[in-house]
C-alpha cells in the first residue's frame, strides 16, 4: 500500500516541480523587465539573486523563455512558425502524461527502485530530446545554406552583370528562387526588410549571424567590400562561388578518404576476431581434452 501511494505522489511532485520551474522563469522575465525600465544610478555591486542563481543553475531544456525559442525556431529556417510560446507546455505536457501512464501500468510488475529509474529516463529523454532535434535542424539548416550559396552567388553575379545594384538584385533572386530553394528564398527576404530598416552592411552582419559558416562569411565580406569602395563585384563573385565549390569537393573528398579507416572497426570486430576464435577453437579444445 505505501509503495503504490509512492508511485502515485511522484507524478504530483513531478508536476510540482516543474510548476515551479515555470514560475521562476516568469518572475525571471519580470525581474528583468523591471530592472530594465528602472535605470540604476549606482554602480555599486549587487549581490546575486535567488532567481539569477537559478537561472544559471537550471538548463535550458527544463526553463526557456519565449524568446529563446523563436530565435531557436528562426535558426532553425522557421521563420514564419507562429506558436513558440505552445514549445515548452507541450514539452510538460508530454513529461506528466508519461510519468502517469508509465507509473499506472507498471505500479504492479515493477520494484520501486527500477520503477523510479524509467521514470528518471523518460523525464530526460522528454526534456533533451526535442532541444536535441531542434539543434540538429539548426546544423542541418547552416549545412543547406552554404552547400546552395555558390548557386545563389552566381545568380547574383549574372544580375550584377546586367546592371543591376546589388540590392535589387538581392530583391530579385528572393522572388524568383522561392518555388526551387523556399528556405534560401525567406533568408534573402528577411534580409532585404533587415535592409530596409537598418541597412545592408548591417543586415549582412545579420545574416552572418544567423548562419555562421565560413562561406556565408566569405560572401557578406565580399558584398560589404564592394558595398563600400565600389569595386567591380562581378568577377570577384564566380571566383567565390568557385572557390566555395573547390573546397567543398575537398570537404567531401576528406571524408571519402576517413572511411577507409572507419570501415577498419567492424572490420576488425565482426570479421578478423570471428575467424581468429574459428581457428583457434579447435586446438584449445583439444588441449582442454587431452588435460
Amino acid at each position: 500500500m505505501i509503495n503504490q501511494s509512492l508511485l502515485f505522489a511522484l507524478p504530483l511532485t513531478m508536476f510540482g516541480v516543474i510548476l515551479l520551474l515555470v514560475y521562476i522563469n516568469g518572475r525571471k522575465k519580470e525581474q528583468f523587465i523591471k530592472n530594465y525600465l528602472q535605470e540604476k544610478k549606482s554602480n555599486q555591486p549587487k549581490k546575486e539573486s535567488l532567481l539569477e542563481l537559478l537561472d544559471t543553475i537550471v538548463p535550458s531544456s527544463i526553463v526557456m523563455n519565449e524568446g529563446e525559442i523563436q530565435e531557436k525556431l528562426i535558426n532553425a529556417g522557421y521563420y514564419t512558425f507562429r506558436y513558440p510560446h505552445l514549445y515548452m507546455p507541450i514539452k510538460y505536457i508530454i513529461v506528466i502524461l508519461g510519468l502517469i501512464i508509465i507509473s499506472i501500468a507498471n505500479y504492479n510488475t515493477m520494484e520501486l527502485m527500477m520503477l523510479v529509474s524509467v521514470l528518471a529516463i523518460w523525464v530526460v529523454i522528454s526534456l533533451i530530446v526535442p532541444d536535441a532535434i531542434l539543434d540538429s535542424r539548426i546544423k542541418y539548416y547552416r549545412s543547406r545554406v552554404s552547400r546552395q550559396l555558390p548557386f545563389v552567388i552566381d545568380l547574383l553575379a549574372v544580375c550584377v552583370q546586367t546592371g543591376m545594384t546589388i540590392e535589387a538584385s538581392l530583391s530579385y533572386l528572393a522572388k524568383e528562387i522561392r518555388h526551387f530553394e523556399p528556405k534560401i528564398s525567406l533568408l534573402l527576404e528577411r534580409m532585404n526588410d533587415r535592409a530596409n530598416v537598418v541597412g545592408l552592411e548591417k543586415a549582412l552582419d545579420e545574416v552572418y549571424d544567423h548562419v555562421p559558416t565560413t562561406e556565408m562569411r566569405s560572401f557578406v565580406m565580399t558584398l560589404k567590400q564592394s558595398l563600400q569602395y565600389g569595386s567591380s563585384i562581378y568577377s570577384t563573385l564566380t571566383t567565390l562561388s568557385a572557390d566555395i565549390r573547390q573546397v567543398t569537393m575537398l570537404t567531401v573528398e576528406e571524408r571519402i578518404g576517413k572511411l577507409a579507416a572507419k570501415m577498419s572497426v567492424p572490420l576488425i570486430l565482426f570479421i578478423m576476431m570471428p575467424i581468429v576464435i574459428l581457428i583457434a577453437a579447435p586446438g584449445v579444445m583439444r588441449m582442454m581434452g587431452s588435460l
